[in-house]
């Protein structure tokens, strides 16, 4: 029987308040009960203890487990992980996320060693290389981005990279040091609807987050471009089909689309729980829009299932570089 991991309770009220200290003075926020659907393995089997402990040996810190995944259970067993570089403290306060937020330390110049030792040694196909925003940073982080990928590419010759950065937000085209570093996918995630923007993502910008998409595939239209959307935070089906359209025209070629969950009683209250029956007609309008890759369910997740979906996303281009040619 599955078990559900309550991401509400995980973490205890002093955790919280180190955690997100300026959201302590918002009310608490509803919390809806989860559906069936939501339902996911409690972690535990002997893969995923192995994967936990390569990245405790190597300092690592992940996503998977400072945004509260809760998918953790079953990419870990599978030894998939998402490494998030540049430290566990971000210098945004987005009100869905589950990082931390403060002041962050300095880069740690070794890091990028460690995580291309932490690739190898799980022997992973495809590694996925996501941070946290970096705005004390001149270049906001894009440097130390491009040497974790380059470090890969020595240590794990046969793995393929995807990261997915920051938006770079007034950092001077700072991001074609990333785009240079040639990863394999490049991914940003646009999150939620324009209209949200002020009360779920803040210290970021709709449009500029659509350009660097844009600036990507302008720079070096090889590279595959991903970026994806929560819902069930109150948009509306055509504002979702709406990002759908800008991300097409910003040559984005591969859309995610999942559940948004609250992670505590103070981040952004969940407005609804989407049907699957809804994340398969997103699934279908995307496709029809011209996507080259679509993941829409209730637990998807940028990095969910992301070496398989690669392999999927470059058997779909051949397919259409076939039939244009």
């Amino acid at each position: 029987m599955a078990t559900v991991i309550d991401t509400l309770k995980a973490r205890g009220p002093e955790d919280r308040a180190v955690r997100h200290p300026e959201k302590q003075n918002r009310p608490d926020t509803p919390v809806l009960r989860k559906p069936d659907w939501l339902r996911v393995r409690a972690p535990g089997s002997g893969q995923y203890n192995e994967t936990k402990s390569i990245v405790r040996e190597n300092r690592l810190h992940t996503v998977c487990e400072e945004a509260a995944c809760p998918n953790i259970g079953e990419c870990w067993s599978q030894k998939h992980a998402t490494m998030m570089i540049m430290g566990e403290i971000c210098t945004r306060a987005c009100a869905f996320c589950n990082v931390t937020t403060g002041l962050p330390t300095q880069l740690d110049p070794d890091e990028p060693r460690r995580v291309a030792e932490a690739v190898a040694k799980m022997g992973l196909k495809h590694v996925v290389i996501t941070s946290v925003d970096r705005d004390d940073l001149l270049d906001g982080g894009a440097r130390h981005f491009a040497e974790v990928v380059t470090a890969i590419r020595a240590a794990a010759p046969g793995t393929t990279i995807e990261i997915l950065t920051p938006d770079f937000l007034r950092k001077d085209n700072a991001e074609n040091v990333v785009i240079d570093a040639k990863p394999d996918v490049f991914n940003h995630n646009l999150e939620t609807v324009p209209r949200l923007y002020l009360k779920i993502r803040p210290g970021a910008r709709y449009y500029n987050s659509l350009r660097l998409l844009d600036r990507v595939k302008q720079r070096d239209p090889s590279q595959f471009t991903k970026s994806g959307l929560m819902v069930g935070l109150g948009e509306t089906k055509e504002e979702v089909m709406q990002v759908m359209d800008d991300m097409r025209s910003a040559g984005v070629d591969f859309i995610t689309i999942g559940q948004y969950l609250q992670p505590t009683r103070k981040h952004a209250a969940i407005d609804r729980f989407v049907t699957p029956e809804e994340f398969k007609a997103y699934e279908a309008i995307a496709r029809a829009k011209g996507f080259l890759m679509v993941s829409s369910s209730p637990l998807t997740r940028s990095s969910h299932h992301a070496g398989d979906d690669f392999a999927k996303l470059q058997a779909a281009r051949r397919a259409l570089d076939a039939r244009t040619a």
